[in-house]
C-alpha cells in the first residue's frame, strides 16, 4: 500500500476521552462501535504497539495474516481495514498523517531483547510486560493466552529483498497521528514501546496522545 496522507475534521476539543501515555507505560480501554480512535506520536518516532479484541468475545482478536490477507499488503495506512482472527472487520484506519504502520515486528520481550542485543539486556523493560502488566487485574477477562501479534503503529521495519526484517529510524514526527473507526465493540491493548535498544524510537521513550470521539 503506498503511504496516503490524509488529515481528520475532528478536533480534540470535542473528544469524549483525552488521554496522555506515559513513556513506556500500558494503556487499555474499550471503544463501542462506531467510536473513532486517535494515536497520536507527540514528540515523533515512537513505537505504539497494540493489540485489539471483539469486546464481547476476547477470544477473537487482531489478526496479522487475515489483515495482511485482506489487504493485500505488508503495512498499514489510510483505508486499511484491521481483520480479526475470525475474518471479521475489527477496525478502519479513516485518517492518517503518519503514512504506514508495521505489521511484521512484533512486540519487544526480555527473549528477543537478549537474542537481537546481548544477554544483559534480557531485564530490560518490555512491550510483553506491559501487556502482562495491563491483564492482570483487567475487567475484560483477557488471560496471557489471548496475547497475538500486534501493529506497531509509527514503527518502520522494512523489509528486505530476502525476506528479512530491519529494524530502521522511524518515518513519523511530533503530532502526526493514525484514526480509526470502531467497526464492532473492541478493546484497545495499547504498549507505549518501552524500547531503548534500536532507532524505532531514537532510543529515546516518549509519551504519547489517545482520543476518542462517539459515533456521529
Amino acid at each position: 500500500m503506498s503511504a496516503t496522507i490524509q488529515a481528520s475534521a475532528l478536533d480534540p476539543a470535542q473528544a469524549t476521552l483525552d488521554e496522555t501515555i506515559p513513556a513506556g507505560e500500558p494503556w487499555m480501554q474499550r471503544l463501542s462501535k462506531g467510536q473513532i480512535f486517535r494515536i497520536v506520536d507527540l514528540e515523533g518516532n515512537q513505537a505504539v504497539d497494540t493489540l485489539f479484541f471483539n469486546a464481547d468475545d476476547p477470544e477473537e482478536h487482531y489478526s496479522l495474516t487475515h489483515t495482511i490477507q485482506a489487504q493485500g499488503a505488508l503495512y498499514l495506512g489510510l483505508g486499511s481495514v484491521l481483520m480479526s482472527s475470525e475474518g471479521r472487520p475489527l477496525l478502519t484506519i479513516v485518517a492518517d498523517t503518519c503514512g504506514r504502520h508495521d505489521t511484521l515486528g512484533g512486540a519487544c520481550s526480555c527473549e528477543s531483547n537478549t537474542v537481537r542485543y546481548a544477554l544483559e539486556k534480557r531485564a530490560m523493560h518490555s512491550c510483553r510486560d506491559n501487556f502482562m502488566a495491563a491483564i492482570a487485574h483487567n475487567p475484560y477477562g483477557l488471560h496471557k493466552r489471548d496475547m497475538a501479534s500486534n501493529i506497531n503503529f509509527f514503527m518502520n521495519v522494512p523489509v528486505t529483498p530476502n525476506g528479512g526484517l530491519t529494524f530502521e529510524d522511524g518515518i513519523s514526527a511530533p503530532g502526526k497521528y493514525v484514526e480509526m473507526r470502531a467497526e464492532t465493540d473492541v478493546i484497545v491493548l495499547v504498549s507505549n514501546c518501552p524500547q531503548l535498544n534500536n532507532p524505532c524510537n531514537a532510543y529515546n521513550p516518549t509519551p504519547v496522545r489517545c482520543l476518542v470521539w462517539d459515533a456521529a
